[in-house]
């Protein structure tokens, strides 16, 4: 029986679920059908019930895994199919997409994928093989082919590894050595090695005065006037606020406190932050927030609930839609191109503007990297030092003085 077809409930191990239907015999949610309908639940040839996870606490305490039971009213007898490790991987994934945003969701289904695939190249098939088979020996072989990934990569998908090992011992699905599980990836595992932020900072210096220069372009009609005003203020709001391209594309006009210069919005790990705006930005926002007066006007609905930034395409019509990342990217990469020309245009991204922006303020700061780590709302400040070398101004200048004088 799937257990979505005859309750809303949609985890078996809930237990309220369990004590308002799951109660001695015989089984209240059976008595809710009638013998018709059984066949949506049990398998009509070999009259076995088939529940959707395998590891129902009540079913293993009371009813005895492995051995026949009699359940269902009417029915001699069924029994519990093993779960596989395919599900048990889909039961943990659900959990992450419930707790976890849905970028962190969908790295660790592809982590999951790769550890399957690893799974596979060594005999084992998660289509197929009980969960209760599981071994910490698996963690070696998954390591040992993430040898080709990035080292930052490796330790995310084994930590993803880790994660589904851990919900296996919680659910108390399989026996498993979570400490021999740790060791065995520590001795393995990569140590990412720190990296400092590379970006041509007169590139983006370049294409911010060409952003700026974006209004006084002729333009052939309305839409290409409104595409040119939005991404003046695009480009110049990544350039003097830090933002990430996904809270930039996701901003509304109900965000913004026109009067302080500063919006509220919830970023990276579900945290609220305050974000400055410079006077140029702002002043870019209203520009092309005046030009798309009427469309937004007509559109019926309340101005702060609308795009900050909106798409500007046929397919939007009238519609007054926000852009997508995608949208967001392609704006960088379009402009890039015209500012810099085909040979440069690859070296910008969006986020090559956080890049800009936290080492302008480390130069105007004079080094305060306490400043610059509350304004780019790094969560900790050894992210913030990898930028410090780029505005030591005093190292170079001691530099230079040394070998150019």
């Amino acid at each position: 029986m799937r257990v979505g077809e005859f309750n809303s409930c949609k985890y078996p191990w809930d237990r309220v679920f369990y004590q308002n239907e799951f109660t001695p015999s015989p089984c209240s949610l059976f008595k809710k059908l009638d013998k018709g309908n059984y066949s949506r639940g049990v398998d009509k040839e070999t009259q076995i019930c088939y529940f959707l996870y395998g590891y129902d606490k009540l079913h293993y305490r009371n009813q005895y895994y492995g051995k026949r039971t009699n359940i269902l009213p009417g029915i001699k007898a069924e029994t519990m199919k093993p779960m596989t490790i395919e599900e048990s991987m889909r039961a943990y994934l659900d959990g992450v997409s419930l707790s976890r945003s849905p970028n962190t969701a969908r790295t660790y289904k592809n982590a999951l994928q790769a550890f399957s695939e690893t799974l596979r190249s060594i005999g084992v098939d998660p289509k197929t093989v009980p969960v209760m088979e599981t071994t910490e020996d698996w963690t070696t072989d998954f390591a040992r082919d993430l040898k080709s990934y990035a080292p930052a990569s490796e330790r995310l998908y084994l930590s993803a590894a880790t994660g589904w090992y851990e919900f296996l011992v919680s659910e108390r699905i399989a026996t498993i050595n979570l400490p021999r599980v740790r060791m065995l990836i520590r001795q393995r595992a990569r140590r990412p090695g720190q990296r400092l932020p590379q970006f041509p900072r007169s590139a983006i210096e370049q294409m911010v005065e060409y952003a700026i220069n974006l209004a006084r372009i002729p333009s052939d009609g309305e839409r290409e006037r409104l595409r040119n005003m939005r991404d003046r203020a695009f480009l110049l709001v990544l350039a003097d606020t830090g933002l990430r391209v996904h809270e930039a594309c996701g901003l509304r006009r109900g965000d913004l406190d026109w009067n302080e210069g500063r919006a509220q919005l919830i970023g990276k790990g579900d945290r609220e932050s305050v974000i400055r705006f410079s006077r140029r930005a702002i002043s870019a926002v209203k520009d092309y927030l005046s030009v798309r007066g009427r469309i937004d006007g007509a559109s019926g609905r309340p101005l702060s609930s609308l795009p900050l930034f909106a798409r500007h395409d046929r397919g939007a019509g009238s519609k007054v839609l926000p852009i997508t990342t995608t949208t967001g990217r392609a704006i960088v990469h379009k402009r890039a191109q015209e500012a810099l020309g085909e040979r440069d245009q690859g070296m910008i991204t969006p986020h090559s503007f956080r890049h800009y922006f936290v080492t302008t303020v480390l130069r105007g700061s004079g080094g305060n990297l306490k400043l610059a780590q509350e304004l780019a709302r790094h969560r900790n400040i050894s992210v913030t030092q990898r930028y410090a070398h780029l505005s030591d101004d005093e190292l170079d200048r001691g530099y230079y003085e040394i070998f150019d004088t």
